[in-house]
C-alpha cells in the first residue's frame, strides 16, 4: 500500500528548455532540461512497471526508435519500450514524427540513416494542444520542437538513434534496423469518453492513459489496484495530506484516498498498467460511482 506525493528528477538534454513554466520552477542553471521524470519518494521500493515524464522540446529531438519486449530481451534488457504522447502546448506548426511514408527494405533503411534521408523518409504530422500520439515499440519517430508533452512510456531507457541533426552523438545503425517496423504507422489522436469525468486517451497491454476533468469544489474517492500515477494539469486538488498544483504528481497502490477539488476545478492525467480501465477508479463521493452506464466499450488492444 501506497500514497506518495512523486518526486521529480530533472534530465539534461540538449533539445530542452530553459524556462519549464508554469510545468515546474526548477531553474536549470546551466545546460537545458529536456525531460522531468516522476519517480517514487519510496527510494527502497521496487521500480513501478511504467515511467512517467514531462518533456520541453526548444529543438527536435532524434529520430529514434525502442525495441519490443522480444527483441530487448534478446538484447539482454529486461523489455522494451512502448510509448504515449499526450499534447499539453504546441507553438504553431510544431509536428511530431510517427512512421514512415513508404514500405522499405532493411536494406534500405540501413541506408537512409547512413546518408542522413531517414530525415525525409518519416512521417510528419502537425499537433495541437490535447493530441494523443500511441507510439508502439518498433515505430520509428521523432518529437519536434516547441512542444511540451505528457509521456507515458514502459519503465526502459533504452533508444536507437537513427538520426540526430549533427549532434555528434553516436547513431545504433544495426539495433534500430533489427528493432524497427518498416512500414508506415497510423498516426492516432482518438480521445473517448468513459464517463463525465474521465476521458480515454489510449489503452493497450502495458498501460492504460486518461484525462479526468473534475468540477469545482467536487469530493472523490481515488482507488488504484495497481500502481496509478496522477499529474495535474491545471487547478489544484488535496489529495489526503497531500496538496497538488499544476505539474505535481502522485503514486498511488493498493490503496485508496480521499480527493477534494479546489474552486477553479481539476484537469489531469491518469495513468496505470493495462490493458482495460479500470471501472472503480474513480468514485463520487458527492452522488454516484464515475462510471458508465452498462460498462465501458471495447478498447484497443
Amino acid at each position: 500500500m501506497a500514497i506518495e506525493r512523486a518526486c521529480v528528477r530533472a534530465v539534461r538534454k540538449p533539445w530542452g528548455s530553459a524556462d519549464l513554466r508554469p510545468w515546474s520552477a526548477i531553474d536549470p542553471d546551466g545546460d537545458p532540461i529536456g525531460e522531468l521524470w516522476f519517480q517514487r519518494a519510496d527510494v527502497n521500493a521496487p521500480d513501478p512497471a511504467l515511467l512517467l515524464k514531462l518533456l520541453f522540446t526548444t529543438k527536435p529531438l532524434s529520430i529514434q526508435v525502442h525495441p519490443d519486449d522480444d527483441y530487448a530481451r534478446s538484447i539482454g534488457l529486461p523489455r522494451g519500450k512502448t510509448e504515449a504522447w499526450y499534447i499539453l502546448s504546441a507553438v504553431p506548426g510544431a509536428r511530431v514524427a510517427a512512421g514512415l511514408k513508404r514500405q522499405v527494405t532493411a536494406p534500405q533503411l540501413r541506408a537512409a540513416i547512413e546518408d542522413g534521408s531517414i530525415a525525409n523518409l518519416v512521417r510528419w504530422h502537425g499537433v495541437l494542444k490535447d493530441h494523443l500520439i500511441f507510439v508502439p515499440a518498433g515505430t520509428i519517430h521523432a518529437v519536434g520542437a516547441g512542444l511540451v508533452v505528457a509521456e507515458i512510456q514502459q519503465r526502459s531507457d533504452v533508444t536507437f538513434r537513427l538520426f540526430d541533426y549533427g549532434r555528434q552523438r553516436a547513431l545504433q545503425p544495426d539495433e534500430a534496423v533489427a528493432a524497427a517496423k518498416t512500414d508506415p504507422a497510423d498516426f492516432q489522436s482518438v480521445h473517448r469518453r468513459l464517463t463525465d469525468e474521465r476521458t480515454l486517451l489510449v489503452a493497450n497491454r502495458n498501460f492504460v492513459f486518461e484525462r479526468i476533468d473534475l468540477p469545482a469544489n467536487s469530493h472523490w474517492e481515488l482507488s488504484a489496484e495497481k500502481e496509478t500515477w496522477a499529474v495535474v494539469l491545471d487547478g489544484h486538488a488535496e489529495v489526503g495530506p497531500i496538496e497538488l498544483g499544476v505539474g505535481e504528481a502522485l503514486f498511488i497502490e493498493a490503496d485508496s484516498v480521499g480527493m477534494t477539488v479546489g474552486s477553479e476545478g481539476l484537469c489531469g492525467l491518469l495513468a496505470y498498467p493495462g490493458p482495460e480501465p479500470s471501472p472503480g477508479l474513480l468514485h463520487d463521493l458527492d452522488g454516484t460511482v464515475a462510471g458508465p452506464p452498462g460498462g465501458f466499450a471495447e478498447v484497443r488492444p
